[in-house]
């Protein structure tokens, strides 16, 4: 169906905050964004941003997703922060979705059958699906005439082969539990991937990139011919490099170890794989922020150099097995709040690999290079393999998928 798209909203719904922007163009163009966070936790803040600049940040008293999203309208349609007149201007809303299972493997609209396959996988990941439903649920009593549209993390990682997703467990754990790799931030993995296509004037489909997504939550994939053939997140997201408290990959041994040797519940070693290890356990210093690991690292501390060191040969690890897996390597690709920012997590990732045809400008890579279009080019001049760092806009990938998929434009 043809809709005049001229305001789509997108809601990036989580346990306590939400990431939103207001998108025009056919989803190419930020009219608003922001988030809100600490919901329900007392202190909640909404910090809101106008394409016009316009910036601020104020305290909210609200308990619940529902009432965010209130708050962000009255900003929204406000006399003095507003971007359109009144909320009937929105023509329709899109949502991140962290979990889709097998079914989901593309954008499409909310249904009831979509609402049961999101429900269906909160056990899969009980942190983001439970809320990424209520953010649904919350639109469709706000605007309930509105169509919404739910956009799948795991959707991009769908052309994965059957021997990269497939687990070496009995095949009928897979044929009845479903248990194989889903991989997951797929929204940015797929929106970098264009992004580092265009500035390096190729055609996307005939580039192999390794594309690095480093945050608080981090994976790496394969992308090969524009589509995703191996990624680093598996069955959920606690698969793949160390991140800010989650392992990463370790023998499932361990979990056997400690339950039967050390008296550990099932709960304990599940808060001690997700919410205890990672850069938090590793570094010991109190903090899981990438920032403060590496202020401890320069004053001398053993366990900050630790954290780091572990962090960045499992990423310059899984680099190398990816670019073995697709032939060839094109382009390494930094994303996220550590691979946006870090220059020396990219310099300890890339070093040595010199033979290899990686090697960066260590003048662009300390920030005195500008980003065009939302990429900086941190590559040696003459290198085969270029190394860019890309911004990640999420909320601007959502938002174009909403268009395709309520203008029939979908592939």
């Amino acid at each position: 169906m043809q809709l005049c798209m001229d305001n789509i909203l997108i809601i990036n719904a989580g346990s306590s905050s939400i990431k939103f922007g207001l998108y025009r163009s056919n989803g190419m163009q930020s009219a608003a964004s922001g988030f809100a966070e600490r919901i329900g936790l007392g202190d909640t803040t909404l910090h809101y941003r106008t394409e016009s600049s316009h910036a601020i940040s104020k305290c909210i008293q609200v308990e619940s997703i529902q009432e965010s999203i209130h708050e962000i309208l009255e900003l929204l349609v406000g006399p003095e922060t507003g971007v359109i007149r009144s909320a009937a201007e929105i023509s329709a809303v899109g949502h991140r979705v962290v979990h889709g299972g097998e079914k989901m493997k593309a954008a499409t609209l909310v249904t009831d059958d979509v609402r049961k396959a999101i429900r269906s996988c909160f056990e899969l990941a009980p942190l983001h699906n439970p809320p990424n439903l209520q953010g649904i649920e919350a639109c469709s009593e706000i605007f309930p005439n509105l169509p919404q549209v739910a956009v799948f993390d795991t959707a991009f990682h769908g052309t994965l082969p059957e021997y990269a997703y497939l687990y070496a467990l009995p095949y009928n754990l897979y044929e009845t539990e479903k248990i194989r790799r889903y991989g997951f931030h797929g929204t940015s993995h797929m929106s970098v991937s264009k992004k580092a296509a265009k500035a390096m004037g190729r055609c996307l489909e005939n580039l192999c990139m390794a594309t690095c997504h480093l945050g608080n939550g981090c994976s790496i994939s394969a992308v090969s011919g524009g589509k995703s053939i191996d990624t680093s997140m598996g069955f959920t997201p606690l698969e793949g490099i160390p991140m800010g408290t989650r392992c990463g990959d370790i023998d499932p041994a361990v979990s056997l170890f400690l339950v039967r040797q050390r008296g550990y519940t099932v709960e304990a070693v599940d808060t001690l794989l997700n919410r205890q290890s990672g850069f938090l356990g590793l570094g010991g210093i109190g903090s899981s922020d990438m920032r403060d690991i590496e202020s401890a690292m320069k004053k001398g501390d053993p366990g900050a150099l630790r954290a780091l060191q572990v962090f960045t040969y499992r990423v310059k690890k899984y680099i190398g097995a990816y670019a073995f897996a697709m032939g060839r390597l094109d382009a390494i690709v930094f994303t996220g709040g550590i691979g946006e920012n870090s220059s020396l997590v990219r310099s300890l990732v890339c070093q040595g690999l010199e033979s290899f045809g990686v090697e960066i400008d260590p003048v662009q890579n300390c920030g005195n290079g500008s980003f065009e279009n939302d990429v900086k080019d941190i590559s040696h001049p003459g290198k085969p393999v270029r190394v860019l760092v890309v911004h990640t806009d999420e909320e601007m990938e959502i938002a174009k998928q909403v268009y395709d998929v309520l203008s029939g434009n979908q592939c």
